[in-house]
């Protein structure tokens, strides 16, 4: 794996390792391609709309959540082929067959 595509997956694990942020990545996957507006998203998360919006802008910035305005409204989806990316970095080069260090004879 390139260290960009390193840099990026910890990104976007980084947005994902807040309790309120994977809440709301994951109320969105389950909307699916319709999305949510912030203020749908917030009664279902019960967050105050100023707080919803610096979550929502982290997702934005780690390429996991797309904004999308619509008349007078912002609808929120969440980006399946980032989510899917970020899935495929973390199973790629499962079981490649690497081994554990030889236990030396000092620790033994």
């Amino acid at each position: 794996m390139s260290n960009a595509a390193t840099a990026k997956a910890a990104q976007r694990l980084a947005a994902l390792g807040n309790d309120t942020r994977l809440e709301v990545f994951r109320l969105l996957v389950k909307a699916g391609k319709d999305g949510l507006t912030v203020g749908d998203i917030g009664e279902h998360v019960g967050l105050a709309p100023s707080t919803l919006s610096h979550h929502l802008a982290a997702l934005v910035d780690a390429g996991l959540v797309a904004q999308q305005k619509r008349g007078r409204s912002i609808i929120n989806t969440a980006d399946f082929e980032a989510m899917n990316g970020l899935l495929i970095f973390l199973t790629d080069e499962c079981c490649q067959g690497v081994t554990a260090p030889s236990i030396s004879a000092e620790t033994a």
